[in-house]
C-alpha cells in the first residue's frame, strides 16, 4: 500500500471502534431522526427532546467527523445550517432499522421483565 494510503488505526477492532462511537446515549437517536430527512439544529433539539444544546452540538460534530452526517451552511442572515445523513450514514441506518423496529416491538416486554426482576 502506498504511503499516502496508509491508515493508522487507533482502535485495532473495527467493531469496537464503530460501536464506541455510535453506541453512546445520543448518536443513534440523532441518526434515527436524520433518517427521515434533512433537519435543522432546532428541529433536532425538538425531535430528541431531552438532549442539551451542548450535547447535541458535540454529537453532531462527532457524527460529521466520522462521516455519518453532512452539515450544510447557507449564507443567510441569520445563518441557516442543515444536517443530513451522508451516504455512509444512510447505509448504516439501513442496517440498524431492523434493530430499531425490534426495540420498538419488544420494549414493553423488556420493561415488564425488568420490573419482575427487581421485585424478586
Amino acid at each position: 500500500m502506498p504511503a499516502d494510503e496508509t491508515v493508522i488505526f487507533d482502535q485495532p477492532c473495527p467493531i469496537r471502534d464503530v460501536l464506541d462511537r455510535i453506541g453512546d446515549q445520543w448518536s443513534l437517536l440523532v441518526l434515527e431522526a436524520l433518517s427521515h430527512g434533512t433537519l435543522r439544529y432546532s428541529d433536532l433539539m425538538r425531535g430528541i427532546g431531552d438532549i442539551s444544546k451542548q450535547m447535541l452540538a458535540k454529537t453532531l460534530r462527532r457524527l460529521e467527523m466520522d462521516g455519518f452526517v453532512t452539515r450544510k451552511v447557507f449564507a443567510e442572515v441569520p445563518p441557516r445550517v442543515e444536517y443530513s445523513l451522508s451516504p455512509l450514514g444512510r447505509s448504516f441506518m439501513q442496517q440498524v432499522q431492523g434493530m430499531i423496529a425490534w426495540a420498538d416491538a419488544n420494549h414493553r416486554d423488556i420493561v415488564l421483565n425488568r420490573r419482575a426482576y427487581e421485585q424478586g
